[in-house]
């Protein structure tokens, strides 16, 4: 069954073969979809015949959002924390931990749920593929189910036993590692294709990640690191070092550390939801950009420091506070996501592609930046079938 999409008015399709600029560009644009994957793309009026036509109406359209950054599976509820932070008060308890109790306590099916509403939630508004991680369990037991419920519904699943050292080795953090890197791994790894650590001071140091990352690498989890969020650190470096497929957040990078995402395959992935929601220094992609840095834009969205699931608010934020052009920030939430995932069949709109894709309620892809906090994402496709 194959469903041409005509009278688009602007198409991104990410591959500068098909069209004009890095973002492909191709006006009064059409697009073949046979079963899920792109079959045809180009102008309208030498469209292909098709079982079925739906017209754009002239609206634009572009690659679905690949957020490739999320902590979907928990319960529980920070509203007080974030209150406090926006109120300017001084807020020291709770965190991540808070977290941690509440998933701990949920069963199976409330965690499932809460994931699964996240989901149609980041699909109402554009994306297509999200990744997860687990890191609100830290216990054997926790990490596996949260690994287990992802999976069941995307295959870009990532174990972060090592989000922080579980409470009940505070006083025993190497304790902790050793469990994060032997039965906890074993639980896990079938569940995952990613490992991932937060690198960051009141986490775990450079050492404590080598160890961590080295031990999913060997059971066949490629790296991804949480990296430079908070203060300089080893993250980045150590990213690149391994041949992490992506260091995400990268808000504090010395020379060295942009020299090193320069020079390697480790895509900077920038998280803006979490320096709005927790007033932080923005991260600098102009920097990065202009040195020829892969960046990835993705929201982070999790319970405590970036509570959205919006995509094209996260484009309208590092169009406005991070030095992005509407264009970069778009390829980023596509193509720069697919990248961070290692992925060529998603982020695009090309012959072979998978065919998920959205149509805007505007003539322009740059209206994601220029009407911030609108809701614009009028159509969705996923693997060819129409979702929204």
């Amino acid at each position: 069954m194959s469903t041409a999409i005509i009278n688009i008015s602007s198409l991104v399709t990410n591959d500068p073969s098909l069209g004009e600029g890095p973002l492909g560009l191709i006006q009064d644009a059409a697009v073949v979809i046979d079963d899920d994957r792109i079959a045809w793309v180009g102008g309208t009026s030498k469209a292909p015949a098709t079982d079925n036509a739906v017209d754009a109406g002239g609206r634009a359209a572009l690659p679905g959002f690949v957020d490739s950054h999320s902590h979907l599976v928990f319960a529980g509820d920070r509203t007080a924390e974030f209150n406090a932070r926006m109120s300017g008060q001084s807020y020291s308890a709770g965190g991540i931990r808070t977290t941690v109790a509440a998933t701990r306590a949920a069963t199976d099916e409330e965690l499932e749920a809460n994931l699964l509403r996240y989901l149609r939630e980041g699909l109402r508004q554009g994306t297509t593929t999200l990744e997860t991680k687990s890191g609100y369990g830290l216990t054997t037991r926790d990490e596996a189910r949260a690994l287990r419920i992802a999976a069941a519904h995307t295959e870009e699943v990532t174990y972060l036993g090592a989000h922080i050292v579980a409470p009940e080795f505070a006083d025993d953090p190497a304790g902790y590692v050793e469990l994060v890197t032997g039965g906890m791994l074993d639980a896990c790894a079938p569940h995952a294709r990613w490992v991932d650590v937060f690198c960051e001071k009141g986490a775990f140091d450079g050492d404590q990640a080598r160890t961590i990352l080295e031990a999913g690498r060997a059971r066949g989890l490629t790296p991804r690191v949480h990296a430079n969020q908070l203060g300089h650190g080893p993250g980045v470096q150590l990213a690149v070092e391994l041949g992490a497929a992506s260091a995400d957040h990268c808000t504090h990078l010395t020379d060295a550390d942009v020299d090193a995402l320069a020079q390697g395959g480790t895509v900077a992935t920038l998280l803006p939801g979490a320096e709005f929601s927790t007033r932080a220094q923005w991260p600098d992609a102009r920097r990065l950009l202009d040195a020829g840095v892969t960046v990835a834009l993705s929201t982070d969205c999790n319970p405590g420091s970036s509570f959205t699931s919006s995509v094209p608010f996260c484009i309208a934020l590092a169009v406005r506070d991070m030095g992005m052009t509407p264009d970069e920030a778009v390829w980023s939430a596509t193509a720069g996501g697919a990248a961070a995932l290692r992925r060529s069949d998603i982020g695009r709109l090309a012959p072979g592609t998978r065919a998920d894709l959205l149509l805007l309620d505007a003539p322009s892809h740059v209206h994601l930046a220029y009407r911030p906090g609108v809701p614009l994402v009028s159509a969705v496709w996923q693997r060819g079938v129409r979702a929204l």
